[in-house]
């Protein structure tokens, strides 16, 4: 087994605080309405969304992905931080035995905010995986990102 570590950050107008809202704590329920095509919807399968809480996403029709489950390792209100472990479904194409993602939100000097992002991909056996492959999952995260900050920018009061 391998673990390939990968690091990115984005930046938005939007304040830490409201994007975590947003995106964090109410996520499974407003993402799905924001970018149906990408995710159809999100089901609890343990848990209410604190640590340990098990959760079954269904991707929409826009994606390459049919669902996978996901296990809140993590969530620090208070600093703007999230953690969780992809740990089942077809995202993990038979050759990871999970994906770890931890999240930070922290302010950004213009008002809006800089989420940084730590992605850990561990590998079954001697399988290697491919960076022109993460670059492309993490163009689809921005995606969504930017649909959120869209979302969050016509709706202020959101």
């Amino acid at each position: 087994m391998g673990v390939f570590t990968f690091e990115s950050e984005v930046v938005t107008a939007i304040p830490p605080a409201k994007m975590f809202k947003t995106c964090i704590l109410d996520g499974d329920k407003l993402i799905p309405k924001i970018v149906p095509k990408a995710f159809k919807n999100v089901e609890y399968i343990q848990g209410n969304g604190e640590p340990g809480t098990i959760k079954k996403i269904t991707f929409g029709e826009g994606s390459q992905f049919n669902y996978m489950k996901e296990k809140v390792e993590e969530i620090d209100k208070e600093n703007w931080e999230y953690s969780y472990s992809v740990i089942e479904g077809d995202a993990l194409m038979n050759k990871l035995e999970k994906i770890t993602y931890e999240i930070k939100l922290e302010p950004s000097p213009s008002g809006g905010s800089i989420c940084k992002t730590t992605s850990k991909y561990y590998t079954i056996g001697e399988f290697e995986i491919k960076e022109e492959a993460i670059k492309a999952g993490k163009e689809k995260t921005l995606g969504v990102f930017k649909a959120v900050e869209a979302y969050l920018l016509a709706n202020p009061d959101a």
